[in-house]
């Protein structure tokens, strides 16, 4: 069976920020559960402190290379959690990820908290995903 997605949106404010309220996913064959996704090198150092747009294009960078093992890409994200610890540090940057995902053809369910830190010190922002095939 074919993986359909439908956009449940009672309301539409959230459309113009890139995400649906809800995304209904029928037919699905896979699931991938993805861990969240920093800015870190291949050996998990920590890249670009202080920048946050840096910071966020890696992210997104790690977070389609933990797709793409799994066959899939960012089309198939249907659950985003975006985690950092400055909420009004990323919103001027939060146009390097919509653009990634508007690309993508995609504007998964969203949630965006602020933390007062992560894991590793130094590090802004932090990803975590569900996408199915």
């Amino acid at each position: 069976m074919a993986l359909e997605r439908t956009a449940v949106n009672p309301v539409t404010w959230s459309l113009e920020m890139g995400f649906n309220q809800g995304e209904l996913v029928s037919g699905q064959t896979r699931t991938l559960y993805c861990s969240g996704q920093t800015s870190t090198d291949a050996e998990g150092k920590p890249r670009h402190e202080g920048d946050m747009a840096a910071q966020l294009a890696l992210s997104v960078d790690n977070l389609e290379a933990v797709l793409a093992e799994a066959g899939m890409s960012l089309a198939n994200l249907v659950r985003l959690d975006v985690y950092t610890t400055d909420v009004d540090g990323l919103f001027p940057h939060y146009g390097v990820l919509a653009a990634r995902l508007g690309a993508a053809g995609v504007a998964p369910a969203t949630t965006m908290l602020e933390v007062s830190r992560l894991a590793i010190p130094g590090l802004l922002v932090e990803l975590e995903g569900t996408a199915v095939a």
